[in-house]
């Protein structure tokens, strides 16, 4: 049963407040996924979006979704429907898109699983808006402008919120996160692929913690 792009949205915008810091994950080995989403839960980061961009993605979101107590698993770097198909049946609870295609939406709104897809530009953003998307990501938000751009686009755009991702760091988000419409960033720096490798988990768990923290 597929449900309307409004309880999509509701769903995102949850999974949005959960943390300040949805990390941006890319899984080599599966082997590590339940240790390292553990750790990122622990730490008080319970979405985590595990990226399409190495075999072992969709066997990383299916052993977190079916292991780790806590955790929110999304799927990020979705590019077709069969992405969403395979994403959905792996237990991914929402998706997110580096940006937006016709086939893409039209295979979001025949899906269950609720979709944050991704935008550059206030047209592009307006258009979705039209389609019902409240919540966009804002990608790669650095090198398209920046905190400033998200922050001029607050008054003109008053009913999108976003979840900026791409070249942001621990130093750096609090800059987004200040803004009336940020929700969350999105972030890689939360799991090294060094730490990944070392089995490095209270590692992760500590930079899972800093993250945590910036809501403070």
């Amino acid at each position: 049963m597929t449900m309307n792009i409004e309880t999509k949205q509701q769903h995102v915008e949850a999974t949005m407040r959960l943390a300040p810091v949805i990390p941006v994950v890319i899984i080599e080995d599966a082997k590590h996924a339940v240790p390292m989403a553990r750790a990122l839960v622990a730490g008080g980061i319970p979405a985590i979006e595990v990226t399409l961009r190495t075999p072992a993605a969709l066997d990383a979101i299916r052993a977190i979704a079916a292991e780790v107590e806590g955790a929110v698993v999304g799927v990020g770097t979705v590019l077709t429907a069969s992405d969403l198909q395979a994403a959905e049946r792996a237990g991914a609870r929402f998706a997110v898109s580096p940006g937006m295609s016709p086939k893409l939406l039209a295979a979001a709104d025949d899906s269950t699983l609720p979709l944050l897809p991704g935008i550059a530009t206030a047209s592009e953003a307006m258009a979705l808006f039209e389609r019902g998307y409240r919540h966009l990501k804002f990608f790669p938000a650095v090198p398209a402008g920046g905190a400033k751009l998200l922050g001029a686009w607050a008054s003109p755009l008053p009913q999108i919120r976003f979840c900026p991702t791409g070249g942001i760091s621990l130093a750096t988000a609090k800059d987004f996160l200040s803004l009336s419409n940020v929700l969350c960033v999105g972030g890689s720096w939360l799991t090294p692929g060094d730490k990944l490798n070392a089995g490095d988990w209270a590692g992760i768990e500590q930079l899972a913690r800093e993250a945590a923290a910036l809501r403070a």
